[in-house]
């Protein structure tokens, strides 16, 4: 019998992502693309240039599937995860009818307004993809949270005439919606020869990218959480219920039907925080990490390994990116003193990560009344042991990290193996395609120095707020 294969597309904030696994989870080959940098039109516009999110997948399939060494005809489905929290715009003959927006951008959170009478549709960026994919006018119902005339608890569109009024969005201009792991359809010619993948191959729904992100780790039970590592860094745990009224575990669309995964509250730039650092330091830094035969963060993390923990008293407070209720609030390190080096400024934002997400997911636990055991950590950080071991010191819990650590790619790829009948259920799929690699296990010093520093770092904004409220005014 030949192997089987499945591809999982995993298109985020940053780059596409594609690879192709086989039905144990493993990956045979991948590739990615960069997305370019954003256009900034004006303060709270964040656009995607052109036609980026369709290009970068293009491209990166195009290198994947040249790679792929196996029999193309042996590929039994496609699982797409795209960006959520996003919005497109389309002519009716599905093209895009202005930029698409990011999912920073001030407009996904308002009402939408027809003012372009080029605009046909209103999709996420999963439907978009979806439909240069397929031709269909398709979508997962997953992928539409906040903002959308959805019915959350009956995972369809709402019945409700007033959900549409305060969305502004009118049922004909909204695609179909189908659950994950069902079909959105089947690869087009045009969408072949521009991919590199199989005509007639199909395409199988998933969720938002963040649950897709979850099932991908094997995040299941009410004992374990996954920490998602990436421009937007959360916790995640699997639920059973739309919760209602709720402050710090918010519900959301799972991609097990019918089921839901809790996010707790976030960092808006995460793992980001770390990118501008190193861009910070510049290209002759890049440099000199390559003539050692290292990557800039691998040569970072090999000067923060130096640094005691604590980072000798440097604190780093995470809002790069400020929210919409607080503009004022900013990025910060506090703490500064002869002995800091760029070693110190490194560890100080992988432990300013680990320590605001440690008090989200106690907000998140203590409101679900559960206790944890262990964490996933997921996402590229969670290649630096250095990293690993923080979040294992900082939560008190074993840090697990798996085999595959790109989780929105092979979540993908559990969805479209059910979808194909590789398996027959999403928990099966899960225990023979998810896999642990490493386990971190708390330092008890380094466990006691984080928790007598963690109330004094939570306490930081309370007393620098007002400074950043009056020079907001100055400097907006």
């Amino acid at each position: 019998m030949s192997e089987k294969y499945i591809v999982g597309i995993d298109e985020g904030s940053q780059s596409a992502k594609i690879t192709v696994f086989d039905v144990k989870g493993n990956v045979i080959c991948e590739a990615r693309e960069s997305l370019r940098p954003y256009n900034l039109p004006k303060p709270g516009y964040v656009e995607h240039p052109d036609d980026d999110w369709w290009d970068a997948i293009c491209k990166a399939s195009k290198k994947c599937m040249d790679k792929f060494e196996g029999n193309k005809k042996d590929i039994v489905g496609i699982g797409l995860c795209t960006i959520r929290c996003c919005r497109a715009y389309l002519k009716e003959d599905g093209t895009l009818a202005q930029p698409a927006l990011s999912w920073m951008d001030v407009r996904v959170s308002e009402p939408y307004k027809h003012v372009n009478p080029d605009v046909k549709y209103i999709v996420a960026s999963s439907g978009y993809i979806t439909h240069r994919l397929t031709g269909e006018r398709k979508d997962t119902v997953a992928n539409y949270e906040y903002g959308w005339p959805v019915d959350v608890d009956q995972w369809k569109w709402s019945d409700d005439p007033e959900s549409y009024k305060a969305t502004g969005m009118p049922r004909e201009m909204l695609f179909d919606l189908v659950m994950p792991g069902d079909v959105l359809g089947k690869i087009t010619s045009e969408a072949s020869a521009l991919t590199g993948f199989p005509e007639g191959i199909p395409v199988v729904a998933t969720s938002n990218d963040k649950a897709v992100e979850g099932l991908g780790t094997g995040c299941m039970g009410d004992k374990t959480a996954c920490v998602s590592l990436g421009t937007y860094t959360t916790a995640m745990m699997e639920g059973k219920e739309n919760l209602k009224g709720t402050s710090y575990a918010w519900p959301k669309f799972s991609s097990v039907p019918n089921k839901f995964f809790y996010d707790s509250n976030g960092i808006r730039r995460g793992m980001w925080t770390v990118s501008w650092f190193r861009e910070v330091l510049g290209d002759s830094y890049v440099k000199m990490a390559e003539e050692k035969g290292m990557s800039a963060e691998e040569l970072l993390s090999e000067e923060a390994e130096k640094v005691p923990v604590g980072s000798d008293g440097l604190m780093t407070v995470l809002d790069w990116l400020a929210p919409v209720e607080a503009r004022y609030k900013k990025g910060m390190m506090i703490g500064f003193d002869g002995r800091h080096t760029r070693g110190h400024i490194y560890r100080s934002i992988l432990e300013a990560v680990a320590m605001t997400i440690k008090g989200h997911v106690d907000d998140m636990t203590n409101e679900l009344g559960v206790t944890l055991d262990k964490i996933i950590i997921t996402g590229g950080g969670s290649n630096s042991d250095l990293f690993m071991q923080i979040f294992a010191d900082v939560f008190d819990l074993p840090a697990v990290r798996n085999t595959v650590n790109g989780a929105a790619g092979l979540g993908s790829a559990i969805c479209a193996s059910v979808a194909a009948g590789v398996y027959d259920s999403f928990e099966e799929a899960v225990a023979n395609m998810v896999k642990i690699k490493d386990t971190f296990t708390p330092i008890p010093e380094n466990k006691e120095l984080y928790e007598k520093v963690r109330p004094i770092y939570k306490d930081i904004t309370n007393h620098t707020d007002a400074i950043l409220q009056k020079t907001y005014d100055i400097f907006e």
